[in-house]
């Protein structure tokens, strides 16, 4: 092997060779935390077959702090996700941190590398939004590295996670609805792949059947948290001759793109379906008409998980709480009026 190739052998080579994770390599090299004696032979008969020669002074800088919080988000282009980061940046303004940010785009192993990343470039905690990896390799990284978990609870750290009740939300959402006297209530639910968009689509049953509502699965049609999923999730119903006088989307974005699905069918919202959101995204209340959803409180959620990383950093344990949600009524929703014998059922045409 050339010394060119020994000279540009890194720790993800290491890793590579032993079977291992990139964050394993780094506790061996670092001699940072306690290694499993069978991984750290591993590593060690990787280095040695790899003839690596590390970098003794980025191994110095590795063994003080770098000052830097890394953050790992599942999309970059998201209003959702960067209001909650711009709430931990206003944390960390008040500090000597600053944050890296990376996005997987809802890729797993982008994710897995990304993370590997972080841990090699020596951040001093990490804080994950919606993390998509095995919970048994987070937990792995939280036992050498700080780490806050958003939207998603980890076994065993729940005091590191934080998370918004998702149920109770969608549960507020629909009993709005049915308060105002519709029974045949669409969703539009998110992808039912990620723990929100279930936990949204249990709330929205919930309040059907403790109204004594039948769940009627034509009413239900499964979208992906964007636009283009309510615009696809409204014509399905149409095309499915779908009977309903409302339509509760799992976030603002669905909501968004069923409005304009209603817009091209002749219904206006909300003199012919009524309509509403979820997350409280900062168009919403600018909608026509504005639009009533669910708020989360995204920005005093990142806040949040930036105190915590702070805390965590300083060998200080935090505690955070599960964030409740609240329904902000605007103009989106028209009440039904009916008796015993007729009322108005709104039908796509």
């Amino acid at each position: 092997m050339s010394k060119k190739r020994r000279n540009s052998i890194t720790i993800f080579d290491i890793a590579s060779e032993a079977g291992v994770s990139a964050s394993t390599v780094s506790r061996v090299l670092n001699n940072s935390m306690p290694v499993d004696h069978a991984k750290r032979d591993a590593v060690m008969k990787a280095i040695q077959t790899l003839n690596y020669k590390p970098n003794l002074a980025a191994q110095e800088l590795g063994r003080g702090r770098t000052m830097t919080i890394g953050i790992l988000m599942p999309l970059s282009v998201s209003i959702f996700y960067n209001t909650i980061i711009n709430g931990i940046e206003q944390r960390l303004e008040q500090t000597p941190y600053r944050s890296l940010v990376a996005a997987s785009n809802f890729n797993p192993q982008e994710e897995h590398k990304l993370l590997d990343l972080l841990v090699a470039r020596k951040v001093d905690g990490i804080i994950s939004l919606w993390s998509q990896l095995d919970e048994n390799y987070l937990l792995e990284i939280a036992k050498e590295t700080p780490f806050i978990s958003i939207g998603r609870v980890l076994p065993g750290i729940e005091k590191h996670s934080l998370v918004v009740s998702n149920m109770l939300g969608a549960y507020q959402a629909t009993r709005y609805l049915i308060e105002r006297g519709h029974t045949r209530i669409a969703h539009i639910t998110g992808a039912l792949s990620v723990p929100d968009g279930v936990q949204r689509l249990e709330g929205y049953k919930k309040a059907l059947k403790e109204a004594g509502l039948e769940v009627d699965p034509q009413l239900i049609v499964e979208g992906d948290f964007d636009e283009q999923a309510g615009l696809f999730g409204v014509g399905v119903l149409f095309a499915r001759g779908a009977r309903f006088t409302a339509l509760f989307a799992g976030n603002d974005m669905m909501a968004m793109g069923a409005r304009l699905g209603f817009y091209r069918h002749g219904m206006r919202v909300p003199d012919d379906v009524s309509l509403v959101g979820f997350d409280d995204q900062p168009g919403a209340a600018y909608t026509i008409p504005p639009l009533t959803t669910v708020r989360q409180p995204l920005v005093e959620m990142g806040r949040m998980a930036g105190q915590a990383i702070l805390d965590l950093i300083e060998d200080q344990e935090p505690d955070l709480p599960q964030f409740n949600t609240e329904l902000l009524i605007r103009e989106s929703v028209a009440t039904v009026v009916r008796n015993d014998f007729n009322y108005k059922m709104y039908m796509p045409s």
